[in-house]
């Protein structure tokens, strides 16, 4: 009869405690570990871990939920422990952080990136029209294999898609699946029966001089009505309408035929209880946007979606920030000078159902790749995104290799 697999013993300590299992944790324990820190260990309590950029393609029927998910286990990088659970506080005076399930955890250095909520409490209703059906998100991973069937047999009514404001994973990537559907429903020949209407919360959607002329040559092709400096205020599940705050008053879109509407976001309530917040009313763990390190615990530091770092969160962002996080915990160990982070993110948005607009800027501005027009549509950018980054992202970048 084999001999049963032993039971690892309980974390209780580590030297670096790591908050969080998705991009941001598993990438920056990988890099820790390569880079020859030797305990490590994670805090997470789900069992899946999702490439989320690609729930935007599930919600355009460009990627199917298989594409999008892996079990925690195999993505946890060797030699690193894993407490499957969560965090109720953190104790920075004492350097200990506290579960859920009752464990106190002590360590050496603490890292924040447990990513956001939906704060579904911020648009009262809209819970419950995605229960209902007609409303949902990619954003959402129970709702985004939901979105295509609603979407796909559309044939006339109108249909409403907002960008969420800030601060939100990768806003602007709310317009995927919009303008994918809108060139599905092109092709289709419905798209002269929808009456599809776009909410930003700002002027533009990207906020990317060069950037955003593309998108709204494609609006004006596709005949989407675009509500500007808007938002979502509130959802009636039963009459199927939407309250919509615009500079002009409040506006009501009525009756919605489907809403693609983005839930508010927030950090978890647990950085601000323990005293680790930015004072928001996101809650956003505070830290140097440069360095990522608290102001006033030297031991603490924070990085993706839940830190305020004063940039829009992306993958591309968070690849930046590892390199500078791993670099900074050791330096501040031996006295060494610290690597600053200068915001660079990147927005990939798609303008139809095979090209895709890959937009860099940092705090600066544009950072444009070195092509003619350069922030164009381009369909090798669209594989790009779809095929050969997620590829890279579970082989390479979830190991520390990026």
């Amino acid at each position: 009869m084999p001999t049963p697999s032993p039971v690892p013993a309980p974390v209780t300590r580590a030297d670096v405690l790591v908050v969080g299992a998705g991009n941001a944790g598993i990438s920056l324990a990988a890099k820790l570990l390569r880079d020859g820190a030797r305990d490590v260990a994670i805090v997470e309590p789900s069992p899946v871990h999702r490439y989320r950029p690609l729930l935007n393609y599930v919600g355009a029927g460009r990627a199917t939920p298989a594409d999008v998910e892996r079990p925690t286990a195999s993505v946890i990088p060797p030699g690193c422990g894993w407490v499957q659970d969560a965090v109720a506080s953190v104790d920075a005076d004492a350097r200990t952080v506290r579960t859920r399930r009752g464990l106190d955890i002590g360590y050496s250095t603490l890292v924040l990136c447990p990513g956001m909520r939906e704060d579904w409490a911020a648009t009262p209703g809209l819970q419950d029209a995605y229960g209902a059906g007609w409303a949902g998100s990619t954003y959402v991973p129970g709702s985004a294999p939901l979105v295509w069937p609603a979407l796909s047999g559309l044939r006339e009514g109108r249909v409403v898609f907002s960008v969420p404001p800030e601060p939100a994973p990768c806003g602007p990537t709310a317009l995927k699946p919009a303008l994918m559907a809108c060139d599905h429903w092109r092709r289709r020949g419905v798209l002269a029966g929808l009456d599809v209407t776009v909410v930003l919360p700002e002027d533009r959607a990207l906020g990317v001089p060069g950037a955003d002329e593309h998108l709204e040559a494609a609006f004006a092709d596709y005949g989407v009505t675009v509500l500007r400096r808007s938002r979502v205020l509130a959802v009636d599940p039963v009459l199927r309408s939407l309250d919509v705050a615009t500079p002009a008053g409040t506006r009501r879109l009525d009756p919605v035929a489907y809403a693609h509407v983005v839930p508010h976001y927030r950090a978890p309530e647990w950085i601000t209880r323990s005293g680790l917040g930015d004072g928001s009313p996101a809650g956003l763990a505070d830290v140097d946007p440069a360095t990522l390190r608290s102001p006033r615990h030297p031991d603490v530091w924070a990085l993706g979606d839940a830190a305020s770092i004063a940039t829009r969160s992306s993958g591309g962002a968070l690849r930046k920030q590892v390199g500078v996080l791993s670099h900074n915990i050791a330096a501040a160990r031996s006295g060494r000078r610290l690597h600053r982070y200068d915001g660079y993110t990147v927005m990939p948005v798609t303008t139809s159902r095979d090209r895709l607009m890959l937009v860099q800027s940092d705090r600066r501005g544009p950072r444009p790749l070195p092509l003619p027009d350069a922030f164009a549509p381009r369909r090798w950018a669209w594989s790009l995104d779809r095929h050969v980054l997620p590829r890279i992202y579970f082989q390479r970048l979830l190991r520390g290799k990026v």
